[in-house]
């Protein structure tokens, strides 16, 4: 069935749109060239998302070539501010960026736990308050936010759970109630994670693959067949609690203690490097600091205790990634967080090694090219999603005329 008029210029705005956002300015001969689109078609969109004020005459192509050609179009960056925060147990980060995802501020700030409820989230919203104007915006158009816990997929509330600070809860709703034209969505930072690697990282270009999480805690992101899956309850990759072999006991529906959390979180891997009497690197966290070092010094000496303690944890690690591939057979496991980037491809060639033992199903490991930085990086590719998506759109478009 052929589109209707109006259906058919929408879908050729958000083509050139999209083109502009990836591309950087374009002429309209460039336009045409790579949408395929009449010439007259392109000047059409060209005018229309001008009046839209979406895109903007950015220059000239080419000093020798005058005229109408010529013409260098680029998307109005400053069109609308976006804001990303990655919310942790002992603080927060915040970058605010233009419309394009250029990063324009960011801050971070210590909240310690004794700090209350109240002062904990006013101190998170001065936070992006004062890097909103830093950045030279007056408002902002839509923010993501990234923590640790599950998200409630019918209401998209972080769920009550143990161990998280009650301001984490409390967030959402006073960045709402201080930003109120700002759209604020909260997101798994696992699940950013993988979102940012699958983007701009280690698993750019698959459409299957699981990111399993090693930082302060563990986790696990799932993106099968192009999409991130939640679950029924929001705890797709909960593999803290997956009963594995080798922990002191089995984990309990409150405590991930005896489930993979007690082999691969930062206290059990700075505790493991303890026991082989690896020695982090001076300030910074403690567990991913022993396996840096590690594996600066492992390929010195094969048979040395780094070479050891990066084996053990690659035996402690690979349970993790041989229970993924026997339920998902995903072909490919990323190592996040601030461990498994530490662990670089040293730690990632003997999970492989590892699991390729344990299972039948060919697996590929892949270091984290992102790291800790990957759920920043993902809460603000999704708020530049949203806010695109919105502003690229048919309605917004109307609105404009």
């Amino acid at each position: 069935m052929a589109a209707s008029p109006s259906t058919a210029r929408a879908i050729n705005d958000r083509l050139a749109l999209r083109l502009l956002q990836q591309e950087g300015p374009l002429t309209a001969g460039q336009l045409k060239q790579l949408t395929g689109l009449s010439r007259p078609t392109v000047a059409d969109l060209a005018e229309r998302l001008t009046a839209a004020g979406l895109i903007a005459v950015v220059g000239e192509a080419g000093e020798q070539r005058r005229g109408p050609n010529a013409k260098l179009y680029g998307i109005v960056a400053d069109r609308a501010h976006l804001a990303a925060l990655d919310v942790r147990t002992e603080g927060v980060a915040v970058v605010v960026s233009d419309l394009v995802g250029t990063v324009l501020a960011k801050a971070s700030a210590p909240i310690a736990p004794a700090a209350g409820t109240g002062p904990a989230v006013e101190r998170a919203v001065t936070l992006v308050e004062r890097t909103l104007k830093e950045a030279g915006a007056d408002r902002l158009h839509t923010v993501g936010v990234g923590v640790p816990g599950l998200i409630d997929p019918a209401s998209g509330e972080l769920r009550d759970s143990t161990g998280l600070p009650e301001w984490h809860r409390r967030l959402v709703a006073a960045l709402q109630e201080r930003l109120p034209e700002a759209r604020v969505s909260l997101e798994n930072e696992t699940n950013l994670a993988a979102l940012a690697e699958q983007r701009d990282g280690a698993a750019r270009g698959r459409d299957t693959f699981v990111l399993l999480w090693l930082g302060h805690g563990t986790g696990a992101a799932v993106i099968l067949d192009g999409a991130l899956r939640r679950g029924a309850s929001g705890g797709t990759g909960e593999i803290g609690f997956l009963p594995v072999p080798g922990t002191p006991g089995l984990p309990s529906a409150t405590d991930c203690g005896g489930g993979f959390h007690s082999l691969a979180s930062a206290a059990a891997v700075a505790e493991l490097a303890g026991g082989y009497g690896v020695v982090a690197e001076p300030g910074g966290e403690p567990a991913a600091g022993a396996v840096r070092a590690a594996v600066a010094r492992a390929g010195e000496e094969p048979g040395s205790v780094d070479a050891r303690f990066l084996d053990a944890l690659a035996d402690r690690v690979a349970v993790g990634v041989a229970s993924v591939a026997a339920l998902l057979d995903p072909g490919c496991v990323v190592l996040g967080g601030e461990i498994g980037q530490a662990g670089g491809e040293e730690l990632a060639a003997r999970v492989q090694d590892r699991t390729a033992r344990m299972s039948p199903l060919p697996t590929e490991v892949r270091a984290s090219v992102l790291g800790g930085g990957a759920v920043l990086r993902g809460a603000l590719l999704t708020a530049r999603d949203h806010a695109q998506d919105e502003l690229f759109g048919p309605a917004a478009q109307g609105h404009a005329h």
